[in-house]
C-alpha cells in the first residue's frame, strides 16, 4: 500500500499525521502511535529466447499501451517470485515456462502504478501455443536487430544487458 492510500488508522481509526519516526517523516496515528510503512510493490519479468529471438508482450493498458516489453507482472503476498514469473507468463503469452537463473533485480519505480522492485529471471518455454492473454494485446518473439518500440526503461537495460 502506497502513502497516499492510506489516511487513517486501520487500528482505531484516527486521522494520520505526518510525524518524524525512525529517521523519516511517516504516517502515524495520534491516538494509538501506529506508524505507517509502506510495503514496496515487487515485479517479476521473464527473459526467454527462442531461435534466437525474445519473446515480448504488446501492453494492452496505460501506462504505455501499444508499446512493447517482457512478460511481466506484480508478486501476489505469499508467491514466490519464481512462480510469479511462471504464472505471469503463462498469463500474458500462453507459455509455459520454468524459471531459471536470476539475472537482475532492479529498484526504482517508472510510473505511479509501477513497481518499486522488478526481480528478472531467465525463463525456458516448455509448452504452450503463442497467444496474448491477460493485459498483452500482442505477444511475439523478436530477433534483437527487429525489436518493437519499448515500453520501459528496465525493460531495455535487461535487453541491452543480454541481447
Amino acid at each position: 500500500m502506497r502513502r497516499d492510500e492510506v489516511n487513517f488508522c486501520p487500528r482505531c481509526g484516527a486521522q494520520l499525521v505526518e510525524t518524524p519516526r525512525f529517521g523519516r517523516v511517516r504516517p502515524t496515528c495520534p491516538a494509538c502511535e501506529w506508524v505507517f510503512f509502506p510495503d514496496p510493490k515487487v515485479a517479476v519479468a521473464g527473459l526467454a529466447w527462442r531461435g534466437g529471438q525474445v519473446l515480448l508482450v504488446q501492453r494492452a493498458n496505460e501506462p504505455f499501451r501499444g508499446l512493447w516489453t517482457l512478460p511481466a507482472g506484480f508478486v501476489d503476498a505469499g508467491e514466490h517470485p519464481r512462480r510469479a514469473v511462471e504464472r505471469e507468463c503463462l498469463e500474458e503469452t500462453g507459455l509455459a515456462v520454468r524459471a531459471g537463473a536470476l539475472l537482475d533485480v532492479i529498484a526504482g519505480a517508472e510510473h505511479a502504478r509501477g513497481a518499486d522492485i522488478l526481480i528478472v529471471y531467465a525463463v525456458e518455454v516448455l509448452s504452450g501455443e503463442l497467444r496474448p492473454g491477460d493485459d498483452a494485446a500482442l505477444a511475439g518473439f523478436f530477433a534483437p536487430q527487429d525489436l518493437p518500440p519499448l515500453a520501459f526503461t528496465s525493460t531495455r537495460q535487461i535487453l541491452a544487458r543480454f541481447l
